[in-house]
C-alpha cells in the first residue's frame, strides 16, 4: 500500500483537510479499534520497523483488563457451549426460549443487547465459564503502562467509547455521556482528545449528536461504513479490513461498489 498511498499521523491527517497539509500521494490513515493487546505485541513492531503511524480507539473501562467488553462475554459462552456440547437447562429459563435447538439458543446469546449484559454474567456462571479469570489470565486489553508507552513512541491513543455499546441503542444524553466518560480519562492522561471512532457502528446516530459533539474539542469522528460520503462532512467512514482479503483486493472492491451506488445517488450516508 505504501507504493500509492502515503500513511499520515493524526496531525497530518487534520490538517490535510483543514487544507495545510500537502500529500505526495492519497493519504491513509490507519487505524485500529479497542485497545486489544494483541496490536501491542503483534503490529506496533511491524509498523515501527515500516515507520507507519496508527492511532488505537479504546475504551477506557476495559484498560488493566477488569472488565470484558459484553460480545466478547457472548463470544466466550458459546466457545464453551459448543466446546463442552452440555447446556445447563436453566439458561433456557433465563432467555425464555422452550425451543432447545442449540442454534436457537447461539442466536439468543449474540442478540443479548448492551443494556441487559448482566444476563450475559448470569449465563457465563450457568455455563461455568469463569470471565474474570479469562481476563485475568489472557489479558486481551492493554494496560495503561502500554498505552503510555505507545504514546510515547509516537502513536495516537483515542475515544472508542467508555464501554463499546452500540450507539443507535443509546438514548442522546447516553450517547453524549458515554463518550464524555471516555474522554476524560483520555485527557487525565495525556492521550488525543479531539477524536472519536464509533463502538461497532455509526448507524442510526442523528445529527443531534454531531451537533453537541462537536461543541467539545472534537475535530472529528469516524464510522465503518467503507467508503461513503456523509452528510456530516466531519465524520469519515473507515474501510473494515478484517474480511480474510488482501487490502488490494478490498479497496478494488469498495471503489467498485462506491461507483456502483454513485450511479443511483446512494453513495452518501443522509442524517435526520
Amino acid at each position: 500500500m505504501s507504493r500509492f498511498f502515503q500513511f499520515v499521523t493524526w496531525e497530518e491527517f487534520k490538517d490535510f483537510h483543514a487544507g495545510t497539509f500537502k500529500a505526495e500521494k492519497k493519504i491513509a490513515l490507519l487505524t485500529f479499534d479497542d485497545g486489544l493487546s494483541e496490536f501491542y505485541f503483534n503490529a506496533v513492531p511491524v509498523l515501527l520497523r515500516k515507520g507507519i503511524y496508527a492511532i488505537n480507539f479504546i475504551n477506557p473501562k476495559f484498560v488493566d483488563n477488569k472488565e470484558l467488553m459484553f460480545r466478547a462475554k457472548a463470544s466466550l459462552i458459546l466457545e464453551k457451549i459448543i466446546a463442552t456440547n452440555s447446556i445447563n437447562p436453566e439458561i433456557f429459563k433465563l432467555l425464555d426460549i422452550s425451543d432447545f435447538a442449540e442454534k436457537t439458543l447461539k442466536q439468543k446469546i449474540l442478540k443479548i443487547p448492551f443494556e441487559r449484559q448482566e444476563l450475559l454474567d448470569q449465563i457465563a456462571d450457568l455455563a461455568e465459564v469463569d470471565l474474570q479469570e479469562y481476563v485475568k489470565t489472557q489479558r486481551p486489553y492493554m494496560n495503561l503502562e502500554q498505552l503510555k508507552s505507545l504514546n510515547r513512541q509516537g502513536f495516537g491513543i483515542s475515544n472508542h467509547g467508555w464501554d463499546h455499546p452500540l450507539y443507535k441503542d443509546l438514548t442522546l444524553k447516553e450517547q453524549i455521556e458515554n463518550t464524555q466518560k471516555g474522554a476524560e480519562f483520555l485527557k487525565e492522561n495525556q492521550f488525543l482528545t479531539d477524536g472519536f471512532a464509533f463502538p461497532f457502528t455509526d448507524f442510526g446516530v442523528g445529527n443531534s449528536f454531531f451537533d453537541q459533539i462537536f461543541q467539545h474539542e472534537y475535530d472529528c469522528t469516524f464510522g465503518t461504513a467503507g467508503i461513503k460520503l456523509d452528510s456530516v462532512t466531519k465524520n469519515f467512514q473507515r474501510i473494515p479490513m478484517e474480511n480474510g482479503k488482501s487490502a488490494s483486493q478490498t479497496l478494488k472492491e469498495e471503489v467498485a461498489y462506491f461507483n456502483l451506488k454513485k450511479m443511483i445517488n446512494r453513495n452518501q450516508i443522509v442524517r435526520r
